[in-house]
This record gives structure tokens, C-alpha cells and sequence, in this order.
């Protein structure tokens, strides 16, 4: 097994790079991916050692990258398409919502779309407006299109490859402010022992609260849950790793066993992700609840100013009060 500690952008690179080996049909476009590597650097390399026919760099126009991709996979390719920040998508919205997401269903299944859309997402870096958003539920609510986001490098390395391999087109949210964090990724074992793309797992084992997150927020969930044990309470930390399908199983597991639930994530809460889990969790474990589903999410207001961004993201002194809120009702 060849373990190596890598960030989670490197990560991401070595994946891609491997399904580039792969899969001839593959090919990777987008603004900046060729030769500068992408803003993130995600793409580094992969033009000098694959050429410019399979990582293209694209003109400025996230329309035009999504619409050439949908032909590209309708004949035959895979394409990789990057939008370089979250707050450049939505010009590319009408594609991906029209064409992308209902292609296979308008053509009676007769057409697939196998392509990928790489999207950085967040906050927490800094960034200036349009620079740091959280549309996920934007295309979790599109019926025709599966959503995932890494959280760690392994994860990152592996779920990249999966979503090239599959024949739906996927929405894959690479959290920016986690691109430099390291954690051991095996490169050599085959895809076939890759945890399965569109599943949770439970990212650290606990008793007495679950706490859902996914993306940005694990990483902020865990060290809450650090802290929490120095104060003798065992919390569980779900990675939800799939948004759309979301896979609840573990979610309504650990719940069934702990008896109280907390979801966090950056995005806004009103019609957020958290209450459609909230609502499915209250469903399906309300006899076994001790106190409401909770949520910690990020305020009704567009991404603030990267000086005061901390006030708005969801830090552990959020997390810990919900926790604290959950055990006295």
C-alpha cells in the first residue's frame, strides 16, 4: 500500500490525474486549468503531461464551458469541467439545470451526460464578493443531477475518480478553505475498494449527540466534538459526503443510538440542506429523539465582507452552544 500525506488539493490533482490515465474519452476544461494549473492549482501539471486536446483552457464563459461539455458527452466523452469560484456558476445555471440535469430523462434514457462539474465552494479564505458562496442546494434540488462533496484527502482522491467513472452528471464541491489541510491518502489500491461514492460515514464514533456536516463543516464538526470530550460528552460526527441522493442510513442509525441531532453547514439556513434532513431525521427516529433537530448554518444574508466572514461562518462556539441547547430541553 503506497500511503502518502498529501493536502487535499494534491489530492484532488492525483485523482484526476489518474482518471486521465484511465480513460482516454476523458478531457478537463475550464478557465486557467491548462497551463496555470487552475487558481487553485488543482489541475498543475495535467496539460504538460497529457496535452492541450485534454486539458483545455476555455475562454471566460461558464455558459459556454458547460454547453460544449454536454456535447462532448453526448458524444462519447467525459469531460471534467472546472467553474473556477462558486460565485461563477450561475451564469452557467440555465445549462446545467436545463440541459445537463434533464438530457437523459427528455431522451427516455437513450442519452447520458457522464461529466463532472468542479465547483470550489465556501468560505473561509479571505475572499472577495462572489468569491465565497454556498449554492449547493441550488443543485441538490434539481432532480437529474447527484451533488457529493469531499471533506478529507483520501476522500477527495478517491470520489473525484468515481464521479469521472459514472455515467450521471455530478456536481462535485471541493471545500477551498480545506485545500491545504493533510491527511494519508493510499494511491494504488484499485477504485473497486473505494468507499462508495453516494454514502454517508460516520468520521468519528460518539454516544451522546449526532452531528451532521458535510464538506467545510467536518473538519470544524470533529474539533468540536474534540472539545466536547474534554467535558466528558461523546459526540458522533456524520459525514454526509452525498447530498443528493443523501443517504440517511447511518444518519437515522446513529440518531436511533444517541438520541439527539445537530446539522451544520455554512449555507443559509432558510430552505437550506439542514431542513430537509431535519425534517427526514424527525420522520423517521421522532420516538427516539430527546430534543428537536437542530441546525447550525450560516445567516439569511448574502456572504459578508471577508472581514468580518467569521462572524457568519458556523465556528465550534455555534456547534457547542446547539450541542449545549439539544441536552437542556
Amino acid at each position: 500500500m503506497a500511503t502518502e500525506t498529501l493536502t487535499l488539493g494534491k489530492a484532488l490533482n492525483a485523482g484526476l490525474r489518474r482518471a486521465l490515465e484511465h480513460d482516454q474519452k476523458v478531457v478537463i476544461m475550464g478557465e486557467d486549468v491548462g497551463k496555470l494549473g487552475g487558481v487553485f492549482r488543482i489541475t498543475d501539471g495535467l496539460q504538460k503531461d497529457f496535452g492541450d486536446q485534454r486539458v483545455i483552457d476555455t475562454p471566460l464563459a461558464e455558459s459556454g464551458i458547460i454547453g460544449t461539455a454536454v456535447g462532448l458527452a453526448i458524444r462519447g466523452f467525459r469531460p471534467v469541467c472546472e467553474i473556477q469560484f462558486d460565485g461563477f456558476v450561475y451564469p452557467a445555471y440555465d445549462q446545467i439545470v436545463s440541459q445537463v440535469a434533464k438530457m437523459h430523462y427528455r431522451s427516455q434514457g437513450k442519452v447520458r451526460i457522464p461529466m463532472v462539474i468542479r465547483i470550489p465552494y465556501g468560505g473561509g479564505i479571505g475572499a472577495v464578493e462572489h468569491h465565497s458562496e454556498s449554492p449547493e442546494a441550488y443543485f441538490a434540488h434539481t432532480a437529474g443531477l447527484k451533488v457529493v462533496t469531499c471533506a478529507n484527502p483520501q476522500d477527495a482522491y478517491w470520489m473525484i475518480q468515481q464521479a469521472v467513472a459514472s455515467d450521471d452528471p455530478i456536481v462535485f464541491l471541493e471545500p477551498k478553505r480545506r485545500y491545504w489541510e493533510k491527511g494519508p491518502v493510499d494511491l494504488e489500491a484499485p477504485l473497486s475498494a473505494a468507499y462508495p461514492l453516494h454514502s454517508a460515514r460516520v468520521a468519528r464514533a460518539g454516544t451522546d449527540a449526532t452531528v451532521l456536516a458535510y464538506g467545510p463543516m467536518v473538519r470544524t464538526c470533529l474539533d468540536s466534538a474534540a472539545a466536547a470530550a474534554e467535558d466528558g460528552r461523546e459526540l458522533e460526527v456524520v459525514d454526509l459526503r452525498t447530498l443528493s441522493p443523501l443517504d440517511l442510513t447511518a444518519v437515522y442509525e446513529s440518531v436511533r443510538r444517541t438520541g439527539r441531532c445537530v446539522v451544520v453547514h455554512e449555507a443559509p439556513g432558510n430552505l437550506g440542506l439542514g431542513a430537509e434532513i431535519a425534517a427526514r431525521v424527525t420522520e423517521e427516529c421522532f420516538y427516539s429523539l430527546e430534543a428537536p433537530v437542530l441546525r447550525v448554518t450560516g445567516f439569511d444574508t448574502p456572504y459578508p465582507a471577508s472581514r468580518v466572514e467569521e462572524e457568519y461562518l458556523p465556528d465550534l462556539d455555534r456547534v457547542l452552544d446547539a450541542v449545549d441547547r439539544a441536552f437542556g430541553w
